[in-house]
């Protein structure tokens, strides 16, 4: 076995175990269902200077009796170009939210539903209000069954805010103003004026509650879904059975973790491609809560801002922001911009996000550009090339020198014998004395596979590749080949099988077959080994690649596909301009017959 095909196998076995072991040992479960909704909520969590401990326990216990009826609780109507939904008046919840702009699957009109009131299946909201802290009891406070008043005909929209009030009847009047964009961001602002002839201290805060965990959760190793959060520049994500495992806060019995934030930061619920996070004003200091609390299977992340101490005849107040809808990249990144520090890393880059940030933003340049994803992964597939072409030429260069060289391999080997040392030493000499580096040709493969795993993480994380199409029959570059070699590829009357059954990965598209067919057509540019291990190991390696990846979503099919075509162009041109012309259709012929032609040059 000569020294170039041993690395060749080498560099090719690496990269066949990497996406194998990554395949097989963190494949995408079955999705569980959610615990039933549990009709519950509890007050934030925090320290006794400024939210006392028995106000959690007063709040678990005051809504039991109103909770069942949230549903005959009045609402306001929330209408924006991109968001439908309602605010109710029972705690002045933000607890019905639509994306206009986005549906549940291709074929399903229906739009997704993203937040949902306490009473329905996987409940999820926004609930602010102030603890009551040294001179209030918890009934001085609104709460989540307080029942705010407003304008009969209020509808929240972009140009027109909404104005909650209530009058605890003891000389405390609160008020909260909510106002929304043209996109996912609500703002806040929560006022009290105090009349009450006493000193009263109070903290302001915002919840948000996930009544068990999300029916559509992933639990895949690739993408992060739970908490997240930022404080003052230290990025936390916590997943589900991260919370659950907190310590039990003796306070109120509930499971949970307090960061105290300084200056700048945020925290919130994140799903595959939609987020809600509570963002207090930048500059403001509060304490970031992520807790669970087992008994009603509640996740909850609290911003509890700093106690205020309120003189009689004084009033105060405070805005934050609230995020709630799709992780769109442009959307995120003008709000970081905006102020709100490190919003951008909302999005799950993941390890290598030094390469997924910049790759997914010449991504999203290109599909501006351009107008197709498809075209756009091919694109940057194109760019790629060209930024590591010095270092690929210099690859393929040294494949050349060697293939013109194995003349004088073959006689060393004759005239050494089977003295595998006396060998191993002369065709090292033979290597430094014409400059060759026989590990050169392994450099292109495994600089593949970080750029391999990025793209994947871009298409498998990023909400731009959702439902995004190509052409013909390829309408979701983030969904697997809806193609299938069981109804020849929609020509024959029925449905291939279900992308989720083992039928897939057998049956498999026609963008799997044309990548099995580049590799197969890429291996065609040298000989088949002598060997006969080699010959095997070879033969099947495409055709392994192509039923492997048939489950992958299709966007990073069509990126290795054209990664493939361009490489096998590189590769000819370079060994062609460097005197050695492969005989691609002579090689083909060879591996057809049951001996190949072992004398090749």
């Amino acid at each position: 076995m000569d020294d170039q095909n041993k690395n060749l196998i080498l560099a090719t076995a690496l990269s066949f175990l990497v996406i194998l072991g990554w395949y097989s040992f963190f494949p995408p479960p079955e999705p569980e269902p959610a615990p039933e909704a549990l009709a519950a909520e509890t007050a934030p969590a925090g320290d006794t200077a400024s939210t006392p401990s028995a106000a959690a326990a007063e709040a678990v216990a005051s809504q039991s009796s109103e909770e069942a009826n949230a549903s005959d609780a009045p609402r306001l109507s929330i209408e924006t170009d991109r968001l439908s939904g309602s605010i109710s008046l029972q705690g002045g919840r933000i607890d019905d939210l639509a994306l206009k702009d986005y549906r549940v699957t291709i074929d399903n009109p229906e739009i997704v539903q993203f937040l949902s009131p306490v009473g329905e299946p996987g409940a999820y909201y926004a609930l602010y209000g102030w603890a009551a802290g040294s001179g209030l009891g918890f009934e001085d406070v609104p709460n989540a069954n307080t029942i705010w008043t407003a304008a009969s005909d209020a509808t929240l929209t972009p140009d027109s805010p909404v104005t909650l009030s209530w009058d605890n009847g003891k000389g405390l009047t609160f008020s909260r103003t909510i106002a929304v964009d043209q996109d996912y961001m609500f703002s806040i602002s929560q006022s009290v004026s105090n009349a009450s002839g006493e000193t009263v201290a109070l903290a302001p805060y915002g919840t948000l509650a996930r009544h068990g965990e999300p029916a559509d959760l992933k639990n895949f190793f690739i993408l992060h879904e739970g908490v997240v959060g930022m404080t003052d520049g230290e990025l936390a994500e916590l997943d589900y059975s991260d919370v659950a495992d907190f310590e039990i806060d003796p306070r109120d019995g509930s499971r949970s973790e307090i960061k105290q934030v300084e200056a700048n930061g945020w925290i919130g619920f994140t799903d595959h491609y939609w987020m809600s996070t509570l963002i207090p004003a930048p500059g403001q200091a509060f304490r970031s809560i992520a807790k669970y609390d087992e008994r009603r299977e509640i996740y909850q992340t609290d911003v509890v801002l700093p106690t205020v101490t309120l003189a009689d005849g004084e009033s105060t107040e405070v805005t934050t922001q609230l995020f709630s809808g799709a992780k769109e990249w442009a959307t995120i990144r003008a709000y970081e911009k905006g102020g709100i520090a490190g919003f951008l890393d909302s999005i799950d880059w993941g390890w290598f996000f030094f390469l997924t940030k910049p790759m997914f933003a010449v991504l999203h340049w290109l599909n501006a550009l351009i107008g197709n994803m498809g075209w756009a992964i091919i694109g940057l597939t194109i760019l790629i090339k060209i930024i590591v072409f010095p270092l690929a030429y210099k690859s393929y260069a040294s494949m050349a020198k060697m293939k013109e060289l194995q003349p004088e391999m073959e006689k060393l080997k004759e005239r050494v014998g089977d003295d595998r040392q006396k060998q191993q030493k002369e065709i090292m000499e033979l290597y430094k004395r014409e400059k060759v580096n026989p590990a050169a040709g392994c450099l292109p493969i495994l600089i593949q596979i970080p750029i391999f795993f990025s793209l994947y993480k871009v298409i498998f994380v990023t909400l731009e590749l959702r439902h995004a199409p190509f052409f013909g029959p390829f309408q979701d570059l983030s969904a697997p080949d809806p193609t299938s070699l069981i109804n020849l590829f929609g020509l024959l009357p029925f449905e291939g099988p279900a992308p989720d059954s083992i039928l897939a990965l057998v049956f498999i598209g026609i963008l799997p077959i044309l990548l099995g067919i580049s590799m197969w057509l890429q291996q065609k540019l040298n000989p088949a080994p002598t060997d006969p291990t080699q010959q095997m190991i070879f033969a099947w390696m495409p055709w392994v690649f192509m039923f492997m990846l048939g489950g992958f979503a299709s966007g990073l099919v069509v990126y290795w596909i054209a990664n493939n075509t361009i490489t096998f162009s590189q590769q000819y041109l370079i060994m062609r301009s460097h005197g050695y012309k492969p005989d691609v259709f002579g090689n083909i012929k060879s591996s057809f017959k049951k001996k190949p032609k072992t004398d090749q040059k």
